[in-house]
């Protein structure tokens, strides 16, 4: 069993006598910590384990691995080696990391729709001429590399459906 954490109290269990549910502040909910810790990086994450059974009932955390979320790639950590536990552990944090990235990846575009409406509303209606000057050329230069983007994008999906449907 893994050592538990009551929320608001950082006071670690390693089982015992307890009532369940209960923290050592009393009224608090325990939650069971888990095995293994993914500290996020920007191409992917440092794994640890998490141990808490320790002899000072101390919380450990050892480095175990590092995990590329661009290309799948799982490197052990020093000499260690990945037994077939951290790697399942590794594979699901992998899985849920790069539906997650999909879905924020997604989003950007639905939120530059939104910054591009709102800054047209500012440039419309609020921004003073300094202010209009000092970012007209630079978000002129950005929107005009953007359409580019994406009637090359369009063309090529096009050009693709169009070779899909002829024999």
């Amino acid at each position: 069993m893994k050592g538990r954490i009551a929320r608001g109290n950082v006071g670690l269990r390693s089982g015992g006598a307890e009532k369940p549910g209960r923290g050592e502040a009393g009224g608090e909910p325990v939650t069971e910590l888990p095995n293994y810790y993914f500290r996020i990086r920007e191409n992917g994450a440092a794994v640890y384990r998490v141990e808490t059974q320790t002899r000072n009932s101390r919380l450990e955390m050892t480095e175990i691995a590092a995990v590329n979320a661009r290309n799948g790639s799982v490197k052990a950590h020093g000499s260690h080696e990945l037994s077939p536990e951290d790697d399942a552990a590794i594979a699901d944090w992998l899985a849920a990391r790069q539906s997650v990235l999909a879905a924020r990846e997604a989003e950007q575009g639905r939120a530059c729709i939104e910054a591009l409406n709102l800054t047209a509303q500012w440039a419309q209606s609020k921004a003073d001429p300094e202010a209009l000057e000092a970012v007209s050329d630079a978000l002129l230069l950005a929107m005009h590399d953007l359409r580019a983007v994406l009637v090359r994008k369009k063309a090529n999906r096009l050009s693709d459906k169009d070779e899909r449907v002829q024999p």
